[in-house]
């Protein structure tokens, strides 16, 4: 069901001095900032030769990520995100074998612009779990 792991997501208490280490550091691409208002976070991506880093940090007072950082205020790796060719095959595979969706159980478009979903981690030892439907002719070679 799943394909190549698209992004490792970190959440981080200081977005520009966190993109700032993996440029200057690590010498990574790396992405401008892009607030995603549905999910409450602001991202930039880390371009890796093999997938991505995704830095995240609230945008507002009620984002999920400043649940996570109140609890973890260093930050710490928030979930990974895998590739599905058809998000709605998955969700009715995982959902009829027991597993759970988060929020209302359907697809919203996400920082790629494309369908995610998000699992709970109880459901896969204790890691959240984002499915991001790729078709197939989008993945890189």
């Amino acid at each position: 069901m799943i394909g190549r792991l698209n992004h490792v997501a970190i959440a981080v208490p200081d977005l520009a001095a966190a993109a700032a280490r993996y440029r200057d550091l690590l010498g990574a691409e790396v992405h401008a900032p892009h607030a995603l208002p549905e999910h409450g976070v602001t991202v930039v991506f880390v371009e890796l030769a093999n997938s991505k880093i995704e830095l995240l940090t609230p945008l507002g007072e009620a984002s999920p990520i400043a649940r996570y950082l109140a609890a973890n205020p260093s930050g710490g790796i928030h979930h990974l995100c895998y590739e599905v060719p058809d998000i709605a095959s998955a969700i009715r595979s995982l959902t009829e074998a027991g597993a759970r969706v988060l929020g209302d159980g359907k697809p919203r478009i996400g920082a790629h612009g494309l369908p995610v979903v998000f699992l709970h981690p109880k459901d896969f030892d204790g890691t959240l779990i984002e499915l991001e439907e790729v078709k197939p002719e989008l993945q890189p070679a």
